[in-house]
């Protein structure tokens, strides 16, 4: 599954971008300021950085250089309202694969994302599980598995945040009548429909265990 550092201090647009790429099956973390998300890539490995330029502290620009000289080559595509040739030359001089200009069109970013990264078109893979977010369905050797909606449902999030704890208010966000206990029923049926292993982390929710 492939996750993606966004780094954009307007908090809608930020909020707009993750939600809809969570939906096609990328895990996407927030920093609203460079030296947030500079901190963040110390700690977790991505696939693809997405880059505001004048954000707080440390600009788009200086954060990709100073990732390029310390080795770090992940792909990175800058989104920003700067149209000028000068910040184009100087997108590409800090290290960028892509130079995206605001307003930009939704689809042809994801187009971009998609063929940087050569993600399959409409699945999440777990194992010799298949999502396929087109139709919304679980297949296991190119069968469809027959699963509660609900479940499905419930499945899905802990699958876009694989060796992630999702937070047990998520998750019950998803029930049609909330409860720990119904919460319980619905996790032991999707373990056994599925047979995936999914931990429960005491006080804080579920974790759908990395393969």
């Amino acid at each position: 599954m492939h996750k993606i550092l966004l780094l954009e201090d307007d908090e809608i647009l930020a909020q707009t971008i993750k939600e809809l790429l969570e939906d096609e099956g990328f895990v996407v973390e927030l920093a609203k300021n460079g030296e947030i998300a500079l901190e963040k890539t110390f700690n977790e490995n991505y696939d693809l950085y997405l880059l505001d330029v004048n954000v707080p502290f440390l600009n788009g620009f200086d954060f990709l250089k100073s990732l390029r000289d310390s080795g770090d080559e992940t792909p990175a595509f800058f989104i920003t309202a700067l149209k000028d040739l000068e910040s184009l030359s100087k997108g590409f001089d800090s290290g960028c694969d892509d130079y995206i200009k605001k307003p930009f069109d939704f689809d042809e970013l994801l187009v971009r994302i998609k063929a940087k990264l050569k993600v399959k078109g409409g699945f999440l893979e777990y194992g010799e599980l298949r999502y396929s977010l087109a139709n919304d369905e679980i297949l296991k050797q190119n069968g469809a598995i027959n699963i509660p909606h609900v479940d499905k449902k419930i499945f899905l999030e802990l699958l876009k945040n694989v060796d992630t704890i999702v937070p047990k208010e998520v998750l019950l966000e998803l029930l049609e009548t909330p409860s720990d206990v119904a919460l319980r029923g619905h996790i032991a049926k999707i373990k056994k429909l599925l047979g995936v292993e999914i931990k429960n982390i005491r006080a804080q929710g579920y974790k759908l265990e990395k393969l």
